[in-house]
């Protein structure tokens, strides 16, 4: 329904924060991340997504949209509702989240209030599931690495990493081109591929 809000930051607290867009006042529910990233009388445009159940209609909005795509991830997942994916995120960025699902870091997902062992265990099992179907599906495609984008290590990890992101396999391989797998980690391959993909 609403693609991004943007307008004046009226209010900020733990969770939320109120866009006021030309004299209507949104309360966005977000994560802790996006909270503390704007202040009042700030100019700010969060992506939103709505979610609607019986008798929940709450609006939630982060300020970047991989942190969007992943919550979006999140709330597929069977225990982990809104609330949940936005306490998430609010203890790792999206790309620590990509990086603790390649890597099985179930104890950076533990951090947010409300998910034991036995959730995180199951989130970084569905989001390696859905890593492996989309590198399937790109192999069926017959995508290919490049010549001068050689597999393995951290690369790969770094490749997986941004499909968690929501980019594609195509997107992925192109950031990461050119980049010094032997002289980097996986975290640092991420975000440059990530000022790239911007």
């Amino acid at each position: 329904m609403f693609y991004f809000i943007r307008g004046t930051v009226a209010h900020t607290a733990p969770g939320l924060v109120v866009i006021d867009a030309h004299g209507v006042g949104y309360a966005i529910n977000t994560s802790y991340l996006s909270a503390s990233s704007v202040k009042a009388g700030d100019t700010a445009t969060f992506y939103t997504y709505l979610y609607v159940r019986e008798d929940i209609f709450d609006l939630y909005g982060f300020a970047a949209q991989e942190e969007l795509t992943c919550f979006k991830q999140l709330i597929a997942i069977s225990g982990v509702g809104p609330k949940a994916a936005a306490a998430i995120l609010g203890v790792v960025t999206p790309q620590k989240l990509a990086l603790a699902v390649v890597t099985g870091d179930e104890k950076a997902l533990c951090q947010a209030p409300g998910i034991g062992k036995k959730l995180a265990q199951r989130i970084i099992l569905e989001l390696k599931d859905k890593m492996a179907r989309s590198q399937l599906e790109a192999a069926s495609e017959g995508g290919e690495m490049p010549v001068d984008l050689p597999s393995g290590g951290a690369l790969d990890d770094a490749l997986a990493a941004l499909t968690v992101l929501g980019y594609s396999r195509a997107q992925a391989l192109a950031a990461l081109k050119g980049a010094d797998a032997s002289a980097m980690s996986v975290d640092e391959l991420i975000r440059t591929a990530l000022k790239k993909l911007y």
